[in-house]
């Protein structure tokens, strides 16, 4: 089936309308009208080839969420009507370690929702800034959040795992000190689910302007990086700290704010390293400087339920298709509070053919 999408022909060039071939389900498939889209940091890296091996066309969007339209013949979990969603992955090799433990996001052949290698053409994936999705079962999430927040819901499958998954791994919680650096689209969500979790949240941002919206997201205190003194004030009381920002920076001014045995996670994805830590601020309180992916299945609908449960949904902004390359030189401005979201509805064709490109799932 022929669908509208929105994708780079190259690294230089702006997004813009292109018709794109989705498969028929097979058995075990699952056919997603797209209902929104949310609008990753990680696009943007990805469509515009700042990190290695983009492929094009590219269509982005893995924060995908929608109504089922159709299902294949052996499908079980999913009827047709029901509201789900799709995150960072459409398949993976499902015989591996990580694979067997709900691990998929650690698997080797873990197959990304766009730019990841598949058999069919155009020979990669392509994804959610589109009309239409076809999934393997296995890789679909149930929501059950009410259908007025299904917007908000879609930052949840990449904003929301990827804060959610080192909060639990790390056992944030009741007497736990977390800190929270960054207050964006990763941020926002990791003090929201922080809180819920029960832990007690500082929140790290470069901004003084930013210090009320953080209370308001749920944070117990809030820094200001450059204020010297206060960083000084946190000074080995932190038993966690998830850091969200996606560009180089100082990493030691925040190592020294863990406890011993304290771990700093990293989840934002800088296009160039961080300038390397001081061994010695590792080694005198036995920190960790640790990583953190998205999360598996069984975690991403954990994450899921637990925020229906808790009314937790993320702080979005609405756009049109057409504005998605004003939204990216906002999202690098930092001038989005605090993830934009497409509404697919404005995919439709308007009266022209599109530029076409090839793909199935």
């Amino acid at each position: 089936m022929t669908v509208n999408a929105y994708g780079a022909h190259a690294g230089d060039q702006p997004l813009g309308p292109i018709a794109i071939t989705r498969r028929a389900p097979g058995a075990h498939d699952v056919e997603i009208d797209i209902a929104f889209c949310g609008v990753c940091h990680s696009d943007l890296h990805q469509v515009r080839g700042e990190w290695a091996g983009t492929v094009y066309p590219c269509v982005p969007g893995h924060e995908i969420v929608g109504q089922v339209s159709a299902v294949g013949a052996h499908v079980r979990g999913f009827a047709v009507g029901d509201l789900v969603g799709v995150g960072c992955m459409v398949d993976s090799c499902r015989s591996c370690p990580d694979c067997d433990a709900g691990l998929e996001n650690y698997c080797d052949g873990m197959v990304g929702t766009y730019n990841s290698p598949t058999p069919d053409a155009p020979g990669h994936t392509l994804g959610g800034y589109s009309e239409r999705i076809v999934v393997n079962e296995r890789y679909v999430l149930r929501v059950r959040h009410d259908p007025s927040q299904l917007a908000a819901v879609a930052p949840l499958l990449c904003a929301g795992i990827t804060t959610w998954s080192p909060l639990r791994h790390w056992q944030a919680g009741p007497g736990k000190r977390v800190g929270i650096v960054g207050i964006g689209g990763l941020g926002h969500m990791g003090i929201k689910l922080a809180r819920a979790l029960g832990a007690h949240v500082v929140a790290f941002t470069t901004s003084e302007s930013k210090r009320r919206d953080a209370e308001a997201l749920g944070a117990h205190e809030v820094v200001v990086s450059r204020d010297l003194e206060a960083m000084a004030a946190q000074g080995r009381r932190l038993d966690l700290i998830v850091n969200t920002v996606a560009a180089p920076h100082d990493l030691d001014a925040y190592l020294s704010l863990l406890k011993r045995d304290g771990t700093m996670v990293l989840v934002g994805a800088p296009s160039s390293p961080h300038p390397s830590p001081q061994v010695f601020n590792l080694i005198m309180k036995r920190r960790a400087l640790a990583g953190s992916m998205i999360g598996g299945i069984p975690e991403t609908q954990e994450m899921l339920d637990f925020c229906a449960e808790h009314g937790i949904v993320a702080d979005i902004e609405m756009i049109e298709a057409s504005e998605i390359n004003a939204a990216y030189e906002r999202m690098l401005e930092g001038k989005v509070k605090y993830r934009f979201v497409i509404d697919s509805a404005t995919l439709k064709a308007r009266g022209k053919a599109l530029p076409r490109a090839s793909m199935a799932d």
